[in-house]
């Protein structure tokens, strides 16, 4: 039987235009992405060069922020042309902050998704709360008909202790409170998969690391990057392996990954 392999990878690059300036072109290279998505662009449509559309062999497609400058933004480069690309779940309060791109290919519909950071006061972690409300509302209509599913990106919450490395020190904090990571838990329940932690089940790995103290350096970090699967894509046995890639700088984020094997 022939298969059809797939490399999906997912990296906050906290400000496109700073990361091409430290070694993006060999990043890129290392990772040999079928689709690369990044979030975090802080790029406005104009701000676009060639050097950020045309990656060879890729096409590009970008959402923005339409309220603020240098702000959010997602954008996916595809080797292989999605059938559709969508911006946004038509919510304007959600869509407007540039945080939501979707490809439907023939096998699946993928999400790349920059979730709202909580810690910069009460209303915002609400706005955070209600984003994965309206997101996953979306996402499972989708799901409920039968449509597998992928969903990837900076999710903003560590989902338990294994998951950063001063849990008791961090209990109080938005990224790692209880009301956040019970959200972490209904997203399992609806029948997602966190296809890293499904893999490696007690492995102590992390996707971010704060700029202060030393972190990066301590490894002093969190896993708040995740790619999600619909139960059904796991059943079928296309998930081969799923990774994070601690050796990949040029931000405070590294790049994670889903190998995928489809039966053509």
């Amino acid at each position: 039987m022939a298969f059809k392999k797939l490399r999906l990878v997912s990296w906050n690059v906290n400000g496109l235009r700073a990361v091409l300036k430290k070694d993006f072109a060999q990043s890129l290279e290392r990772l040999k992405a079928d689709v690369l998505m990044v979030q975090e662009t802080k790029l406005q449509e104009p701000q676009l060069t060639e050097e950020m559309t045309e990656i060879p062999e890729h096409e590009s497609h970008w959402s923005f922020s339409t309220i603020k400058k240098g702000y959010s933004g997602v954008a996916a480069w595809a080797r292989e042309s999605p059938a559709i690309v969508r911006h946004g779940i038509g919510i304007p309060e959600f869509d407007e902050e540039g945080r939501i791109l979707e490809l439907e290919y023939e096998e699946f519909t993928l999400f790349n998704v920059y979730f709202p950071n909580g810690q910069q006061s009460d209303e915002r972690l609400n706005y955070k709360l209600k984003f994965y409300d309206a997101f996953f509302a979306y996402a499972n209509a989708l799901k409920e008909k039968g449509r597998p599913v992928i969903i990837c990106g900076d999710v903003n919450t560590a989902h338990n202790e294994i998951d950063l490395r001063h849990p008791k020190a961090n209990e109080k904090r938005s990224g790692f409170l209880p009301v956040e990571r019970q959200w972490l838990d209904k997203i399992l329940k609806m029948g997602y998969v966190d296809t890293f932690r499904h893999l490696h089940p007690d492995e102590e790995r992390y996707s971010w690391w704060s700029y202060r103290f030393n972190a990066r350096k301590t490894n002093a970090g969190w896993r708040i990057d995740y790619f999600y699967v619909s139960r059904d894509i796991l059943e079928k046995g296309w998930v081969k392996e799923a990774w994070i890639d601690n050796d990949i700088f040029g931000s405070d984020h590294c790049p994670i990954g889903l190998d995928l094997e489809i039966p053509q």
